[in-house]
């Protein structure tokens, strides 16, 4: 396990002790670490799945709302 110095105002600390009762100011920093490198994970992720959508939609040719409906009426058949 890694040992890591942080200065936490001492009104943050009161307040954090007084919310988070039976919790060390340790568990609650790895609670947000945790988080933090969950929540970047899934924006690294949408941000690639947006990137290849888009790099799709690039090459591909539009299609009219007539051809749509035409295929859609087709598939119903």
């Amino acid at each position: 396990m890694a040992i890591l110095t942080v200065e936490i105002p001492d009104d943050v600390k009161k307040r954090c002790e007084s919310l988070f009762i039976g919790h060390t100011i340790e568990e609650m920093l790895a609670q947000l670490l945790e988080e933090a490198l969950e929540q970047e994970s899934v924006h690294r992720r949408t941000k690639a799945a947006v990137d290849r959508l888009l790099t799709r939609r690039a090459a591909t040719k539009p299609v009219s709302a007539e051809s749509i409906q035409t295929a859609r009426l087709a598939g119903r058949s």
